[in-house]
């Protein structure tokens, strides 16, 4: 075994799929029968049940948090520097969960698996799913689990806005939450860079109105832009200065219009490696899920309303750097919470990271969490 398996890491990790045998009644007024969902546990659930953490991913995240499927991978999961014994998400104490939810692209059921009714791939036609669709689908995850009530649900992004949408939708199932670089709903700015996401995978001439794959064909090029611009607004301005600058790909200017310049080879080849690994529609599907999250328009457009029947203690997370969901968006969170009288606890970050920087081992982001995750 190579050293990078460390006594830190949960190991080696296998998935795990359950298939959901009823109908999940969708926001968007349609039935999705018997569907599956992938799912990876980490460490164990004790007698009483009452250890159990829910992780939820972001736009492009998956169910592979931590550990490795393979001593020969080259990354573990992606929050492997939060989950594992002694870290933040400590698996000496909790069993924790983390899930590919509906729609994606990595097992669970989605555009490109099978509709058992057709006998096809759903393509185009698997539903628009919502961010209250997915903790629903959630909710049959820890029945089937035998998981009554959440220790704490966890999340950054998309995945936060499922943590909050988890203390409304069932405030007697969930204990805790933790929120982090996250937002009660998209501004106007996030829709139009998710829109200008959409229209360049629909507008790619193999697209083929969402049925690709019946072509043997890939939305290559628009998937690529798609993940170019999305990987830009995850950056702040400060860390592509101090990654890229100026510098030159080969020392010189080539007077073309292919690469001069590192930060272009870096986006290139950031888009390559997603276009090899995820599905364009369901980037559609997730991007419309982040646009359509808006718990207050139920509650009059009060957010503080759409809070008061939930029983959670918050920890809400943001980064000075992160322009995508700044720190303005989380303490609307935090004041719509103190209105209604919550427990929650606030922190903000100062990092030049950008968006991403939930994602990384900062040394006062980890001690952050560790303190409130002490007390769950």
């Amino acid at each position: 075994m190579t050293n990078k398996i460390n006594d830190s890491s949960v190991g080696i990790v296998k998935s795990k799929t359950v298939e959901i045998k009823q109908n999940l009644k969708l926001d968007c007024g349609k039935d999705l029968k018997n569907f599956s969902l992938v799912y990876e546990t980490y460490g164990e659930l004790n007698s009483e049940k009452n250890n159990a953490i829910l992780i939820c991913h972001a736009l492009s995240g998956d169910h592979h948090a931590a550990g490795y499927y393979n001593i020969d991978d080259r990354k573990p999961g992606w929050w492997d520097s939060c989950i594992g014994p002694g870290k933040p998400f400590d698996t000496n104490k909790f069993f924790i969960v983390s899930l590919n939810n509906l729609g994606g692209c990595m097992g669970s059921t989605g555009p490109n698996t099978i509709n058992s009714e057709t006998g096809l791939e759903y393509g185009p036609d698997f539903p628009i799913v919502t961010v209250n669709d997915w903790v629903n689908s959630q909710k049959l995850l820890a029945d089937y689990l035998n998981i009554n009530k959440w220790a704490c649900v966890i999340g950054g992004s998309l995945g936060g806005m499922q943590a909050l949408q988890w203390t409304i939708s069932y405030p007697d199932k969930i204990k805790n939450a933790i929120v982090i670089a996250s937002a009660a709903k998209l501004s106007a700015q996030n829709i139009a860079f998710n829109e200008v996401a959409r229209q360049a995978i629909i507008t790619d001439p193999e697209f083929h109105d969402g049925r690709y794959n019946n072509y043997n064909v890939v939305p290559k090029r628009g998937l690529s832009i798609a993940r170019m611009l999305g990987h830009i607004t995850y950056l702040s301005d400060d860390s592509m200065r101090q990654k890229f600058g100026r510098d030159l790909r080969e020392g010189k200017l080539h007077f073309g219009y292919d690469v001069d310049f590192q930060v272009e080879s870096y986006l290139r080849y950031q888009a390559q490696a997603f276009v090899e690994r995820f599905d364009a529609n369901t980037y559609l599907l997730m991007t419309k899920a982040l646009d359509y999250f808006d718990p207050a328009k139920e509650y009059d457009d009060d957010l503080s309303k759409a809070f008061q029947n939930t029983k959670s203690r918050y920890l809400v997370v943001s980064f000075t750097s992160d322009w995508r969901f700044s720190s303005s968006k989380s303490h609307e969170i935090v004041k719509s919470l103190v209105k209604a009288r919550k427990n929650v606890s606030y922190s903000e970050i100062e990092v030049n990271h950008g968006h991403d920087a939930f994602l990384m081992p900062i040394p006062q982001y980890l001690e952050v969490l560790r303190n409130f995750m002490e007390n769950v």
